[in-house]
């Protein structure tokens, strides 16, 4: 096949020329495909992970939350942290899938199914925090508003943890009906590709019957967008709701108008960072380099560069509205993140959340993948920090001298911290070996975007 020429103002989103039916072929070949050893050590790897965190939140649930280095003044520590963390690794599925999709760019085509599998991994591995902190998980029922027949116990909706539930239940859903619908038309080529008699009943199954027909395609894109339409919000509301759980609060350093934004800001910045590591490695094992190209990967990093502009701002504009309120309270809060007993947690978090993105503006950085995983790293541990050090510094010094104290983390919560990261990489590590990582039907559409439509068409004689 000859080279098809280039525009000069457009870069192609696929590496190199390929008919349509090497894009099924390259993409499909490797669902079911016998893992090898760097797949299979990794998954060990998680899955220990994972029965270590199963066996700390059964001790957990046998002794109660007295496992963890809880106390009066600080009532939230590694789980809340934790919650937070995991629901803005989320956001990026979202915003990848939803609101570029919305807005017309047509490089999220090659990340956007691996972005939407990592928000629902995210958002399963951040429901289970707060079912564990209330104690008594097995009683979560009691919080859904249906009658009952134990008098007028009824949930209080003035409660933002009430919120919290409704909003996750919310993102949840949507995200996994997109994506399994977005899923459909790959799921029927793999269904047409099968010899197996059981894998083509199962997938047909799936698939619902999909045959091709123009009128199957025009109501799947139609209810596709509709679906980004419902989607685009959740986006803004879901962290702006984990947000309120601070902001309606009266505890200096959480009583701030500016947390609903600064938290989406940051939810957006965790999880590019964590979507881009990631498709970083996902490209490179599975010899997908032709889809997943040098500017998907630098598209990418100009919005976590951005983000973490943002993210820098609200660091400094938390200061300034301290100081120029005249709160004393307020002002000795922050200044207690930067110089009290907890600064070293604030200074990580500064160091990898504002200083580390700064190496994205030079555009090797942007276009040398090991650069640009390390960064991602940074970011991941930096916005962990940010979450343990609003809640932590804000709780343990309380109004009453009498009250401070200091929270030390029990190795119950590290290893429930380590399970669920064990559980999120064996879920994401199960979906790259049993489904499509790339959209089969979306990648087809922009196959040729910047060749010239001759050399195109004759690709396909």
């Amino acid at each position: 096949m000859a080279d098809m020429p280039v525009s000069e103002l457009r870069q192609p989103l696929v590496g190199s020329p390929k008919a349509l039916g090497e894009v099924t072929d390259d993409i499909a070949r490797l669902v079911g495909k016998r893992p090898g050893a760097a797949w299979w050590i990794a998954f060990l790897i998680s899955a220990s992970a994972f029965l270590i965190g199963v066996a700390a939140i059964v001790y957990e649930m046998m002794v109660g939350i007295g496992a963890w280095g809880l106390n009066r003044t600080v009532g939230w520590g590694f789980d809340i942290t934790n919650f937070v963390f995991w629901i803005g690794i989320g956001h990026a599925g979202t915003l990848i899938s939803a609101v570029l999709f919305l807005f017309r760019q047509r490089w999220r085509t090659s990340i956007n199914r691996a972005a939407e599998a990592m928000t629902i991994f995210a958002v399963m591995c951040a429901g289970l925090f707060p079912l564990i902190h209330m104690g008594r998980p097995w009683y979560f029922y009691w919080i859904l508003p249906y009658p009952n027949n134990r008098g007028t116990l009824w949930v209080n909706f003035r409660s933002p943890l009430l919120w919290d539930f409704f909003a996750i239940s919310t993102y949840f859903t949507i995200s996994l009906i997109f994506w399994y619908i977005g899923m459909v038309p790959d799921l029927a080529t793999l269904r047409d590709r099968t010899t197996s008699r059981w894998q083509k009943a199962i997938l047909g199954l799936l698939c619902y019957g999909w045959h091709g027909s123009a009128r199957v395609w025009h109501r799947y894109e139609t209810i596709y967008a509709l679906l980004a339409v419902l989607a685009t919000p959740l986006v803004v509301s879901v962290h702006t709701i984990v947000s309120f759980d601070f902001a309606t609060s009266v505890i200096p350093g959480w009583h701030a108008t500016i947390f609903p934004p600064y938290f989406v800001a940051g939810a957006i910045f965790s999880g590019f960072a964590m979507v881009l590591a990631l498709l970083i490695i996902t490209r490179k094992v599975m010899g997908l380099e032709d889809y997943i190209t040098p500017l998907h990967l630098s598209q990418m990093s100009k919005i976590l560069l951005l983000s973490s502009l943002v993210v820098g701002f609200s660091y400094a504009t938390e200061f300034f509205m301290a100081w120029y309120s005249g709160n004393t309270y307020e002002m000795a809060a922050f200044m207690n993140r930067a110089s009290g007993p907890y600064k070293w947690a604030y200074w990580i978090m500064v160091s990898c959340n504002v200083v580390a993105p700064q190496f994205l503006w030079l555009r090797w950085a942007r276009r040398t993948p090991v650069a640009m995983f390390a960064v991602c790293a940074f970011v991941t541990v930096g916005m962990w920090f940010e979450r343990f050090v609003i809640i932590v510094t804000s709780l343990h010094r309380d109004f009453l001298p009498s009250s401070w104290t200091m929270y030390i983390p029990t190795w119950n919560e590290v290893a429930i911290l380590v399970g669920v990261f064990g559980l999120f990489f064996c879920l994401f590590l199960l979906f790259v070996r049993v489904l499509p990582v790339i959209s089969i039907c979306e990648i087809k559409g922009v196959l040729h975007y910047a060749r010239s439509e001759s050399s195109a068409g004759a690709s396909h004689d």
